[in-house]
């Protein structure tokens, strides 16, 4: 495995190199090769390999119809735990860096950055184009992540090298076709409790919206929010199924009630929300910028009351509050407080 890793990496590095010197800056997405492993013991030894045999190969290159590529250690960097808070921001300023064929002194690009599950969050450099993970990953959702680090902005290239003596990677070789035009499909499903109350408060708006609007062409349009009335049977039915359904899947009358006790709320917000709007004034689903849109439906990071904060990533759920943090005595008590007397003297 590790053989095949290092002339994957000399001949990714290598022709980079000659599309560099042919070509100039419009190279530059490809000249950093971004290495993915799923734990920190492979990602060591491919450090090590690194800095020695990868090196020594680059400089024979030219032999074998591509060019000489000289890397220096310090151009040769991890990404992963071991890091501290200081030296991540550090390394992911340095990544920014382009490779500059007028570049005289300064800071040099990285030629390899080694990187574990620490990329899949979090990094995001539009310029790298080019990644060799190694071996499967355990999780297609994490396969996923990793990979869309690469390819922002330019057309990125990910190799997979896969490991014969592990039955996963083989399986995935012989599907690599299938998997790879499916694997949204193959995403694990997330491990939330269905219709727990939690649940039910985050993800409740929108299926109940969502049924509104698709099961009554009148309430389709964007601004056909304003146009709910009560009593609609089309409510009640959907709010009778929605219930029905968690009372089935939990086999329990108390989610089933709590189920339609949280959608009479909703629905009472949304009536009272029409019955609000006046002065010409136009209750959409969605605000248009129009001046008189008001908007039913809210980002989860917005500020504000109501039921009607609508999921639309699995990362922004909350709003962002800010911490601010006095470290400077913190390894000191806190000071006595002092009492005064009812004359107007302190104890």
């Amino acid at each position: 495995m590790k053989t095949i890793l290092i002339r994957v990496y000399v001949a990714y590095l290598a022709a980079a190199e000659k599309l560099f010197k042919d070509y100039g800056e419009k190279a530059d997405p490809w000249m950093t090769l971004v290495g993915y492993f799923n734990s920190m013991r492979e990602l060591g030894g491919m450090r090590r390999v690194t800095d020695d045999a990868i090196r020594t190969r680059l400089r024979q290159m030219d032999a074998r119809g591509l060019v000489k590529r000289f890397i220096n250690p310090d151009t040769t960097e991890e990404l992963t735990s071991r890091k501290s808070a200081v030296d991540i921001p550090r390394i992911l300023d340095r990544l920014e860096v382009t490779f500059d064929p007028n570049r005289k002194g300064g800071k040099r690009p990285y030629d390899v950055v080694l990187a574990t599950n620490m990329i899949s969050v979090g990094v995001d450099v539009s310029r790298l184009g080019l990644m060799v993970v190694a071996s499967q990953p355990k999780a297609t959702s994490e396969y996923i992540q990793a990979t869309s680090r690469v390819g922002r902005a330019f057309p990125g290239i990910v190799c997979t090298v896969y490991n014969w003596a592990r039955p996963r990677d083989l399986s995935h070789y012989e599907r690599f076709e299938h998997y790879h035009a499916t694997f949204y499909q193959q995403v694990e499903a997330l491990s939330v409790t269905p219709f727990s109350p939690r649940a039910l408060d985050r993800g409740l708006t929108g299926v109940y919206v969502s049924q509104v609007r698709l099961l009554a062409e009148e309430f389709n349009r964007n601004e056909a929010a304003g146009r709910l009335m009560h009593p609609n049977t089309l409510l009640e039915s959907i709010e009778h199924d929605i219930s029905q359904r968690a009372g089935l899947v939990t086999a329990s009358q108390k989610t089933r009630d709590l189920t339609e006790n949280m959608l009479a709320a909703r629905r009472d917000e949304w009536l009272s929300k029409v019955s609000a709007t006046t002065g010409g004034a136009v209750l959409t689903y969605r605000a248009q910028r129009t001046g008189r849109d008001i908007s039913l439906l809210k980002q989860p990071t917005e500020n504000g009351e109501g039921y009607f904060f609508c999921l639309n990533s699995l990362r922004d759920v909350e709003p962002q509050v800010t911490l601010i943090l006095a470290d400077q005595a913190m390894d000191n008590p806190p000071p006595e407080k002092t009492e005064k007397t009812p004359e107007g003297g302190e104890e």
